[in-house]
């Protein structure tokens, strides 16, 4: 969910076939992992994976755009990836300083952040070249998340990949599998690097195992956004967002206006069709979305369970708030609900905290914006949120004297000034906690308060296996497919529970043929 990272976020653009094939998964990119059966006959066909055309977060998740702007099409990520087009940085793009010392060593980053969040990242690795002279790291931009993944896939083959990389959170499973990168488990224990002031929630996304593989780099968390003049001209407490899904249903039946004619010309709340926010409504419930306990520990997923009690009860209310029309159904997209509210045609919606920024600014004085945790089933507090975005990987095959100097950018990158600057320049969560004592932390707090919310619903959050997230080998197509799972349902087309299992089934096939091919 996640500093907006989005622009070709999307539903798969491939059909998905009654019987999920090799062939449809080399098709969809699932093929790619470096290790197993499956990559020999990836590589034996001339490929390193191709793009899944599903995004990452805000986002990541998150639900974000790496412009700092508006998710677009999110059907692939706690973050989406952005295109170039959208975001006018061409792919391939170094804007960094030239080095000002010609013997330096030479780093290269890969990255997914375009527009306004990619000149942060130029102005944070200028800040690092500027500070010392014996390494210089030239940051690239990639493309979107999924356009990065392809070309690490591509690179797996000939081992030519960057010496540092930016991936979306679902990617954090492949990562893994492709025997292609060290954690940075090894760099902290090897130097005994401390991390107790780091997020433990945002540590704990990139942990599976035991080990964190990568550094979290940018990082959001869902939550509800609301209009605090409709709710006073609607007789609601402006200072009381609704906590529950009933009061969701009751505070929108509220919210709901009508023409003489009875004509619904303001509908209550109108939320994204956005598999991120399904798995963030999960954690909620404290229920998995994988078995066994979401891929976390030293057995990976071997299937999803989403079509259980928990997910249907999902879709129903989901579904339920459209079909007795206090909800207006907008699609896919997050920029469509984004817009809307910033218009002032929906009162509530739910989108990234990266966007924090982005809203405030676009409601202006036409009113306050308000926000809240994201809402659960009940009051019982038993669930939680998880992380979205994206984290940072060292790549394994480099020299040791260009990994360790990789890890010394990777550790500058986490300390509470550049955190502090990630943070105010872009919305990502700091990775830390002491960032925030910093005076322009406190500055940026005052000027939006709403970030509050963000922060406390991670305090707030209990480290379960189901706030964790899923860590699963095909999450980019998995949440594509709820995404068209839900869609059906709100469309009429199909029963929440008939399309849940059918979702299922088919994620169940490809995760069955892509943990085969990693073994």
């Amino acid at each position: 969910m996640a500093g907006m990272e989005s622009a070709v976020n999307g539903e798969m653009d491939e059909p998905k076939p009654a019987r999920v094939s090799r062939r449809w998964l080399l098709r969809t990119g699932l093929g790619a992992a470096a290790g197993g059966a499956l990559a020999v006959f990836l590589s034996a066909c001339g490929s390193g994976g191709s793009a899944t055309n599903t995004p990452a977060a805000a986002g990541g998740g998150g639900a974000t755009s790496p412009a700092g702007g508006a998710a677009t099409k999110p059907a692939g990520g706690g973050a989406a990836g952005s295109t170039a087009a959208a975001l006018g940085t061409p792919v391939g793009t170094n804007s960094a300083k030239p080095p000002k010392n010609p013997n330096a060593l030479k780093l290269e980053f890969w990255h997914a952040m375009g527009g306004q969040n990619g000149a942060t990242v130029t102005k944070l690795v200028d800040q690092y070249n500027d500070s010392q002279s014996d390494v210089y790291v030239e940051a690239i931009y990639q493309g979107s998340y999924d356009d990065t993944l392809t070309k690490v896939k591509a690179g797996l083959p000939s081992k030519t990949l960057p010496h540092m990389v930016q991936i979306y959170d679902i990617g954090l499973r492949f990562m893994i599998d492709s025997k292609a990168i060290e954690p940075m488990q090894t760099f902290i224990d090897a130097d005994k690097f401390d991390t107790s002031q780091f997020e433990a929630a945002i540590l704990n996304y990139y942990t599976v195992d035991k080990r964190l593989y990568s550094m979290p780099f940018n990082t959001s968390n869902p939550i509800l956004y609301y209009n605090k003049k409709a709710f006073q001209d609607a007789g609601l407490d402006p200072a009381k967002p609704p906590q529950t899904w009933a009061d969701v249903e009751q505070m929108a039946g509220k919210l709901v206006k009508k023409d003489s004619s009875g004509k619904v010309t303001q509908y209550g709340i109108s939320i994204a069709i956005y598999g991120w926010f399904f798995e963030q409504f999960l954690a909620t419930e404290n229920a998995l979305y994988a078995d066994p306990d979401n891929g976390r520990g030293a057995q990976r997923a071997t299937k999803v369970v989403y079509n259980q009690d928990p997910g249907v009860k999902i879709v129903d209310w989901w579904n339920g708030l459209v079909q007795k029309g206090v909800a207006v159904n907008l699609g896919r997209n997050t920029s469509d609900t984004q817009k809307a509210f910033i218009a002032g045609q929906i009162p509530m919606t739910i989108d990234s905290t990266a966007v924090v920024r982005q809203v405030v600014s676009g409601a202006g004085d036409k009113f306050e914006v308000g926000t809240g945790y994201m809402p659960r089933p009940d009051s019982s507090g038993n669930g939680g949120i998880i992380m979205g975005g994206a984290s940072l990987y060292i790549t394994q095959s480099k020299p040791d004297k260009e990994k360790q100097a990789s890890w010394k950018f990777v550790q500058w990158l986490a300390q509470p000034q550049q955190q502090a600057f990630w943070h105010i320049n872009t919305g990502y969560f700091p990775v830390r906690k002491d960032a925030y004592e910093l005076p322009e932390e406190k500055d940026n707090a005052q000027k939006y308060p709403q970030f509050q919310t963000a922060v406390n619903q991670l305090h707030d959050t209990k480290l379960t296996p189901a706030t964790s997230g899923a860590v699963l080998g095909v999450f980019a197509q998995s949440r594509a497919s709820t995404e068209t799972a839900i869609e059906s349902v709100i469309l009429g087309k199909a029963k929440s529970k008939d399309a849940l299992d059918q979702s299922a089934n088919d994620i169940n096939n490809a995760l069955k043929l892509y943990n085969d091919s990693v073994k």
